[in-house]
């Protein structure tokens, strides 16, 4: 058992029979009264967010997840297909569970598996991909990267703040946590 003051991002438990994964998690002192955790949750079965406040020394189940490095395949109807890069066994993944690291993948990328026993509960990205701007406004002359922002669409339907120097058709490193632009890719 550990207790809620040690939970840190990333880590995950089970309570109430469900399987929970801490995004953020803040020890707030209010002016009077006790001190609390505010908690950023995720249900890995469902994909659905939860903000939670727990006392510091409630107790919880720690749940072991077991990752296996995957290779993307592809999507049909519901589900995204990923295969084993050591035994070639294909696993599916619904899609609402993956929602969002949609917006991040491709075709053939190598990510990772997260499985809870034998129960696939979600899968881990790379801290930044490479994505292709696919639409934005036209190209500012005189733009620099001290200026404005621009939206853009990317190659996989996810829609980013860049600079206004950033053009159709340009490689970017986009991060994977708050899907913020980083800098143009290497050609």
């Amino acid at each position: 058992m550990i207790d809620a003051v040690s939970l840190r991002a990333g880590m995950t438990f089970v309570q109430d029979g469900k399987l929970i994964k801490v995004m953020s998690a803040d020890h707030h002192k209010p002016g009077k009264g006790n001190t609390v955790m505010r908690l950023k949750l995720k249900d890995m079965r469902t994909g659905a967010i939860i903000d939670k406040t727990m006392h510091p020394d409630v107790k919880l189940e720690p749940a072991i997840i077991e990752t296996k490095a995957v290779q993307y395949l592809y999507t049909q109807d519901n589900t995204a297909v990923f295969m084993d890069l050591e035994t070639y066994d294909q696993y599916e993944v619904p899609l609402e569970i993956i929602a969002q690291e949609m917006n991040y993948l491709m075709e053939n990328m190598e990510v990772k598996i997260d499985f809870y026993g034998t129960e696939v509960v979600g899968i881990t990205l790379p801290t930044t991909v490479v994505l292709t701007v696919t639409e934005t406004q036209p190209l500012i002359k005189g733009a620099t990267a001290a200026g404005s922002n621009k939206p853009a669409t990317m190659n996989t339907g996810l829609v980013v703040s860049v600079p206004d120097f950033i053009d159709v058709g340009e490689r970017l490193e986009i991060n994977t946590q708050d899907g913020s632009y980083v800098k143009r890719a290497a050609k």
